[in-house]
């Protein structure tokens, strides 16, 4: 599917396997973490601009999937427990 997206006033066509507006979505959120460090005062280049956002995205989604990682293993840890709270309560009644 071929999705139309903006970002820092230019079009770009673009293929995808994803839902358009996801498409549009994430384009919308590139372009505006582009304006964010454009708009910081430095006289930085389009590239430039385009390399810090996408490190800023980059260190955004680590500390997401850290996190996510974290949860998960909490989310393990709480199962186990529960598991054996069962085992022994089923046990106990055998």
């Amino acid at each position: 599917m071929k999705v139309q997206i903006q970002i820092r006033g230019r079009k770009y066509t673009v293929r995808s396997d994803e839902d358009d507006e996801d498409l549009v979505a994430i384009a919308q959120y590139v372009d505006s973490k582009m304006a964010e460090i454009a708009g910081r005062g430095s006289s930085a280049d389009e590239y430039t601009v385009a390399m810090l956002a996408a490190l800023n995205i980059a260190s955004e989604f680590d500390r997401f999937r850290r996190q996510v990682d974290r949860d998960l293993a909490a989310v393990d840890r709480e199962l186990a427990s529960t598991g054996m709270v069962l085992e022994a309560a089923l046990g106990a009644g055998a």
